[in-house]
């Protein structure tokens, strides 16, 4: 239980408004929906969140570069998606510009609310994880626990939520 009065503060980092799919140069390479219109050539990361408690909102993946002070950082994402949740899983793909060092933050808002929904005593009431399956036992992970390469071609990535 205290272990996650250590996380309360930190989550709202993962809420921060949509960026354009674009990314500055100093952010780190591009990344898209695979789906989109303008992905890049690069690999394809496909991402599974399981251990939903409910098929309800949506599963919240964003994506990091390898810039450890960026990670979780506000707005330092490249790119992030919102995904449906139908069942207890929900799997989305990332077009990366280029093979390199990323890392995933992923919550589940159960009410589509767009926000991490807390308790009264600011413990967690959504869902999250991060690539890995890093532990939070302590409080937020480590970049260096969360990094992982993706190589050319293409990468799978399975976080499962914790409560």
């Amino acid at each position: 239980m205290a272990a996650l009065a250590l996380l309360a503060p930190l989550l709202p980092l993962l809420l921060t408004p949509a960026r354009p799919a674009a990314a500055a140069p100093e952010d780190g390479p591009r990344v898209t929906a695979c789906a989109a219109a303008d992905a890049p050539e690069g690999p394809r990361l496909r991402v599974t969140v399981t251990g939903a408690r409910r098929a309800a909102g949506n599963a919240t993946i964003t994506i990091y570069g390898p810039r450890p002070e960026r990670f979780l950082a506000s707005r330092a994402y490249l790119a992030r998606q919102r995904i449906p949740l139908r069942t207890t899983s929900a799997e989305a793909c990332f077009a990366l510009a280029a093979p390199g060092t990323y890392a995933i933050a992923v919550y589940h808002d159960e009410n589509g609310d767009h926000d991490f929904n807390r308790t009264l005593i600011g413990m967690p009431a959504e869902g999250y994880g991060f690539s890995n399956d890093a532990p939070t036992a302590t409080g937020l992970p480590s970049f260096s626990a969360v990094r992982f390469s993706v190589p050319a071609g293409e990468s799978v990535m399975t976080i499962r939520l914790r409560y």
